[in-house]
């Protein structure tokens, strides 16, 4: 359900500012049968007005009207400092269509830009969409991407650009930052209201609960601790996780200096911005874990209703320290499956641990390493195991095999079940940085097809797809280090 608590220490009803002459950039008909959008033969939607709405121009197509548009106001901890307010600076929420929220990325100026100019561009546009739907064919929890719809206005970042509005999809755009703000300006009052919305729209299975506001806080966590376990396993990068980024539904949500790992580095740092390395890749359990302590904080009040302070601090203390406990089960879990173990083994985490280590040391891709692995058998010589050759320590990769290979016939692997089984959670294919910039080259020339064209490629990533075999290939030695700001 849209966002329903109302108040103008809450929300502000905030109109799109239009752009000119809009056109379509890309178009995903997946997430416009999320809201049952008509889609024509040419994939776009067959009622023309929805260009017009998803740009910004106008509110009403031919079946909906979104008479009272809202940005919403959080507050949050960035890159582990205390921000204080923030809120949709530049996002702009529609309504809501068949249970999935409508908001608009780049429509232009809300009451909480601060100093921002309310828009986004092209470039940042095309790798939002193509990055969210990618998620979603992965089996990752994402919000989605409608659209994008480009515009010749200028827009100013590092350099000149041009505006682009990119309409995004999810159930809720409830994000830990809400909590944290009606915690910090002491709105108990909204607090439980947001709490209750929560529960009654999204977590039903807490509201008969002893204790709701508790049981919301583990729900929360659990989908997030999930959430990072299965970033880990694609080697996916979200760059700027900043508690006001943080899905309340466990999503991933905020696109921004985001990258998929290629060559593996496990401390890969992929935002620019991020001198200190805080969202490297290895530290985003750490930080997961971290923004779960500031949503925890975020509650103390809801179980104070209940409980003295003593009391609630200890509760969510206990609580809390489950996140861990939940990322290591759906980590290990995962990459058992990653290598195509059916069974449960004490040495199984060593196994996988040595594995990244020496993938780190070696700088393998690590997409195409857990892809290529469902094809060792289990009669295989270990001289014969090409992708032996791609690691520079001989010795500890070939003993990594031997012992690989004697515990896949521990459990009596079959060589086409494991492969078959491997393949359904070893993606092929990626969002590498390389492709979404040649995408977007093309794209800034008004050329719109190879967006199209990733984007289905995308939507089959477990799939063999040999016409596009190239677009499974790591990079060109030199797209190996790019690296993203936040600007957008």
């Amino acid at each position: 359900m849209a966002f329903t608590l109302s108040g103008d220490d809450v929300c502000q009803i905030t109109f799109p500012s239009p752009i000119p002459d809009p056109y379509w950039v890309a178009f995903s008909p997946s997430a416009a049968n999320l809201i049952q959008l008509s889609v024509s033969q040419d994939g776009l939607p067959s009622d023309p007005s929805w260009l017009e709405l998803l740009a910004g121009n106008s509110l009403s197509t031919g079946m909906h009207d979104f008479a009272k548009p809202i940005s919403t106001v959080y507050s949050g901890h960035q890159f582990g400092v205390w921000a204080g307010q923030l809120g949709d600076g530049r996002a702009i929420l529609l309504g809501e269509a068949n249970g999935q929220e409508i908001q608009l990325k780049g429509a232009g100026k809300t009451l909480y830009s601060r100093m921002g100019d309310g828009r986004a561009v092209l470039r940042s546009s095309i790798r939002e969409f193509l990055c969210s739907e990618a998620m979603n064919a992965l089996g990752i929890p994402t919000t989605r991407a409608l659209s994008v719809v480009g515009s010749a206005l200028p827009v100013f970042r590092e350099m000149m650009e041009t505006a682009a509005v990119c309409a995004r999809l999810a159930p809720s755009f409830i994000r830990v930052g809400h909590f944290e703000h009606f915690a910090s300006t002491q709105s108990i009052v909204r607090l439980k209201e947001l709490a209750d919305l929560l529960i009654q729209d999204h977590y039903p299975e807490c509201k008969n609960n002893v204790e709701p506001y508790l049981e919301l806080f583990k729900h929360i966590s659990v989908r997030n601790a999930k959430l990072v376990a299965r970033w880990q396993s694609v080697g996916f990068c979200h760059g700027v996780l900043n508690s006001d980024n943080i899905s309340a539904l466990g999503l991933t949500m905020d696109y921004g200096p985001f990258g998929f790992l290629d060559h593996f580095e496990i401390d890969h740092i992929c935002n620019h911005s991020d001198h200190g390395g805080r969202y490297a890749y290895h530290r985003q359990p750490q930080i997961m874990h971290w923004n779960m302590a500031c949503l925890a904080s975020a509650f103390l009040p809801l179980l104070e209703l209940t409980h003295d302070e003593s009391q609630a601090q200890s509760i969510l203390r206990e609580a809390l320290e489950e996140f861990p406990v939940t990322y290591a089960q759906a980590w290990q879990s995962i990459f058992r499956q990653k290598l195509g173990l059916q069974t449960s083994q004490d040495s199984d985490i060593q196994l996988i641990e040595r594995l990244l280590q020496a993938i780190h040391d070696s700088s393998v891709d690590f997409t195409s390493f857990f892809r290529q692995l469902s094809q060792v058998k289990l009669d295989h010589a270990i001289e014969k195991i090409t992708l032996r050759d791609q690691f520079v320590d001989r010795v500890a990769i070939d003993q990594w095999f031997t012992d690989y290979l004697q515990r896949l016939t521990s459990e009596s692997s079959q060589d086409i079940t494991r492969m078959q089984a491997m393949n359904l959670v070893n993606p092929k294919y990626i969002l590498r940085n390389h492709l979404a910039q040649a995408a977007i080259d093309k794209a800034q020339q008004h050329d719109f097809s190879e967006v199209t064209l990733l984007m289905n490629i995308l939507s089959k990533p477990y799939d063999e797809q040999p016409e596009h075999e190239v677009y499974a290939a790591p990079p060109p030695a030199d797209l190996e280090r790019v690296a993203v700001s936040c600007s957008s």
